[in-house]
C-alpha cells in the first residue's frame, strides 16, 4: 500500500496553483476580443427574451418538434383552418420546413423534462416553461455563433479586429436582427448557417481546403431544411465565390476549373439536403416535386371560391417590388437604416475597395433584388405579423454588414459630413431596434385595423412608447378594438416585452418569482453594459 506522506501543505499548495492558473485563463478571456464579442451576443440575447417564442409561426414549429419525440399531432384539429393543410392519409401537417423545428429539438427535451418537475405544477400559464427554456437556449446559442462566424467572415475579408467586432456588434444591435432575437422566427437561423456557408466557402477559395469547402456546403445545405427559398443563399455563394475570382482577372481554364472543384464538393452536399427535405415533403403531403404553396391554395380556394386563379402569386408585380423599398409599414430602408449607409458607402468607395469586400457587396445586393422580386406576386409579400418584411430581412442584414467597418475604415477619406451622417444613421438604427423590443410586434397591426393603411409604423412604435411610459394610451386613442377581442393578446401587447414585466403583469407567477426575475434582468443589464465597457478597453490595447 503506498501512503500520501506530503502532507495538507502540499495539497494546499497545489489548490492555490489551481486557483491561480483558472484565475491568470480567466483573465486572459476578459482581455480577448473575441471571447468579449461572443459574451455580449449572449448577454444580449438574455436580457431581451420575453420568454415565448414570439410568434405563431415559431409556436407551431415547436409543435413539429413536439411531434419528433411525443404521440402529439403536428397540428392540432382546432387550428384548422388556420394552419395546417391535409396530407397523406387526410391527416393535418404543419407547412413549413423542417429546419427550426430541428434546431429546437435539444431544448424542447430539455424544456419539457424541467416543465414537468414538481417546482412547475401549480404553473400553467404563459409564458409556458417550456417555451422560456426554447427561446432563451435557443436565442442566446444562434446570437453568440452569429456574432462568432459574422467575425470571421468580416476578418476574411481582411477587416481588421476593430472594423470586425465593430460590424458584428453594428449586426447584433443595429439591425432587425436584434428584432429577432427576442421573436425567435427562423431569420437569425438562416442568416447564421448563410454567413457560415459563405465564411467556409471562401476559406476553401484561399486555401482549397476540401473540409471548408464541405462545411460551408453543409450550412447552406442546411438551409434548404429550413426555407425552400434559400436556395437564392446557396446560389448566391457561388456568384460570391465567382465574382472574387472576376474581379481578380482570373479568367479562362482557372476560372473554369476551380468551377469544376467547387461543383464536385458542393453539388453532393446540396442534392443530400435537397433530397432530404423532398422526403419530408413526400412523407407529409405524398409529393416529390410540389411544394406546400400549391397545396395551400387549393384548400383555401376550395372554402373561397372568390380567390383569383393565380392565388397566393396575385400581386401585382411592381406592388411587391415597390412595398418593400418605400411602403412606411414594411420599407426595409425603414426598419434597417443602416441599409443606406451601406449601399451609398459601396457606390462611393467602389474603386477603392479590395476585390473580395466589392464581391461580397454586390452578392448581397444582388441577392436582396432577387428574394424582393421572388416574393413580389405573393400575396403576403409583406411577410404579414412581422416587424418589417421578415423575408427579405435577412438578407438586408447580410448587406449592412459591410456598412460600419467601412465607415471605420474609409473614415479620413470620406470627409466629416459624411463620417458625422454615419455616425447619425447608426444612431437611429439602434434607436429603431431597440424600440422594436418594447411591444410585441402584433401592436401595430392591431392597430392599423383601425387606423387604416398607410401607416408610418416606426412612428407609431414611438408614440405607443411614450403613451404607455405615461399611462395615456386610451387617451390618445391607441387602444383600439382589435387589441381588446382577445385577453390574452391584451395582456401581451399592454406590457414591456421582455419577462419580468410579464411575469408580472400576466400575474399567474408569485410576486418572489417575478421580483427574482427583475433582479436577474437587471443583473444581465448590468453585466451587458460592464462588458462592453470591457470590449472598447480591449480593443484600444490590441
Amino acid at each position: 500500500m503506498i501512503v500520501d506522506v506530503r502532507g495538507p501543505h502540499f495539497l494546499n499548495h497545489r489548490f492555490r496553483i489551481t486557483i491561480h492558473a483558472m484565475t491568470s485563463r480567466l483573465r486572459q478571456w476578459l482581455r480577448d476580443p473575441i471571447f468579449l464579442l461572443c459574451l455580449t451576443a449572449g448577454l444580449l440575447a438574455f436580457v431581451v427574451q420575453s420568454g415565448e417564442l414570439g410568434t405563431a409561426d415559431t409556436m407551431h414549429r415547436l409543435q413539429t418538434t413536439h411531434w419528433f419525440w411525443t404521440a402529439e399531432p403536428q397540428v392540432f384539429p382546432y387550428e384548422y383552418p388556420e394552419f395546417g393543410l391535409h396530407g397523406r392519409g387526410g391527416r393535418l401537417y404543419s407547412w413549413y420546413g423542417i429546419g427550426q423545428s430541428l434546431l429546437m429539438l435539444p431544448s424542447d427535451l430539455a424544456g419539457t423534462w424541467i416543465a414537468d418537475r414538481p417546482t412547475f405544477s401549480d404553473y400553467n400559464d404563459d409564458p409556458a416553461v417550456r417555451s422560456i427554456v426554447v427561446s432563451y437556449s435557443t436565442s442566446i446559442l444562434v446570437n453568440i455563433l452569429t456574432a462568432l462566424f459574422a467575425f470571421r467572415l468580416l476578418r476574411q475579408l481582411a477587416f481588421s479586429m476593430k472594423e470586425s467586432v465593430a460590424g458584428v456588434l453594428a449586426l447584433l444591435f443595429c439591425t432587425t436582427h436584434l428584432h429577432y432575437t427576442q421573436n425567435m422566427m427562423e431569420n437569425n437561423y438562416v442568416l447564421l448557417l448563410t454567413l457560415t456557408g459563405f465564411s467556409f466557402q471562401y476559406e476553401w477559395l484561399r486555401r482549397d481546403s476540401r473540409r471548408a469547402l464541405l462545411i460551408g456546403s453543409g450550412a447552406l445545405g442546411l438551409n434548404l431544411l429550413t426555407r425552400l427559398t434559400t436556395g437564392l443563399d446557396l446560389m448566391a455563394a457561388g456568384v460570391f465565390l465567382l465574382l472574387v475570382l472576376w474581379f481578380e482577372e482570373t479568367r479562362g481554364h482557372g476560372l473554369w476549373q476551380r468551377l469544376i472543384d467547387y461543383c464536385k464538393v458542393a453539388a453532393p452536399v446540396y442534392l443530400f439536403f435537397l433530397v432530404v427535405d423532398r422526403g419530408y415533403q413526400f412523407y407529409r403531403f405524398g409529393s416529390l416535386t410540389n411544394t406546400y404553396v400549391s397545396i395551400f391554395a387549393r384548400e383555401y380556394r376550395q372554402r373561397d371560391p372568390t380567390l383569383p386563379v393565380n392565388f397566393p402569386w396575385s400581386t401585382p408585380f411592381h406592388a411587391g417590388v415597390l412595398g418593400p423599398l418605400f411602403q412606411p409599414e414594411k420599407s426595409i430602408f425603414l426598419f434597417d437604416p443602416l441599409l443606406v449607409l451601406a449601399i451609398f458607402l459601396l457606390a462611393w468607395l467602389w474603386k477603392r475597395l479590395t476585390p473580395e469586400v466589392r464581391a461580397y457587396g454586390a452578392t448581397s445586393l444582388l441577392l436582396l433584388l432577387a428574394y424582393i422580386s421572388f416574393y413580389a406576386r405573393y400575396t403576403f409579400w409583406a411577410g404579414d405579423f412581422a416587424w418589417g418584411d421578415r423575408y427579405v430581412s435577412t438578407t438586408v442584414e447580410l448587406a449592412t454588414l459591410l456598412a460600419v467597418p467601412l465607415l471605420l475604415r474609409y473614415r479620413e477619406s470620406l470627409g466629416r459630413t459624411i463620417w458625422r451622417a454615419g455616425c447619425v444613421l447608426i444612431a437611429v438604427s439602434l434607436v429603431i431596434q431597440l424600440a422594436s423590443l418594447a411591444f410585441w410586434l402584433p401592436l401595430e397591426i392591431y392597430q392599423m385595423e383601425t387606423f387604416g393603411h398607410p401607416t408610418f409604423v416606426i412612428a407609431l412604435r414611438f408614440k405607443n412608447i411614450v403613451a404607455f411610459a405615461l399611462g395615456k394610451m386610451d387617451a390618445w386613442g391607441l387602444t383600439t378594438e382589435a387589441m381588446t377581442q382577445d385577453p390574452w393578446d391584451n395582456v401581451h401587447i399592454t406590457t414591456w416585452n421582455f419577462l419580468p414585466f410579464l411575469l408580472r403583469r400576466v400575474g399567474v407567477a408569485p410576486d418572489w418569482v417575478a421580483n427574482t426575475a427583475l433582479a436577474v434582468w437587471l443583473a444581465g443589464m448590468t453585466a451587458l453594459g460592464s462588458v462592453l465597457l470591457r470590449l472598447r478597453s480591449s480593443l484600444r490595447t490590441a
